[in-house]
């Protein structure tokens, strides 16, 4: 990733390459806490098996509720 110097002298990550849109899916557990799966939107089957993030119930909030 490079940076640049704005005109505010504020230091700005510069992409690399275009933005990647992101899909989420929610598996609601039984016996565990729910869990939030980020992954690319546009990733094939393989490269899903490795290419996502997770999160626990209570280390995320709905979007809305932050705006």
């Amino acid at each position: 990733m490079n940076t640049d110097i704005n005109t505010d002298g504020d230091t700005q990550p510069v992409p690399d390459e275009p933005t990647t849109e992101l899909d989420h899916v929610t598996v609601e557990n039984d016996d565990a806490p729910d869990e939030c799966a980020i992954f690319p939107r546009e990733a094939s089957e393989d490269a899903l098996m490795t290419n996502w993030i997770s999160a626990h119930e209570g280390s995320f909030v709905a979007l809305d509720s932050m705006r």
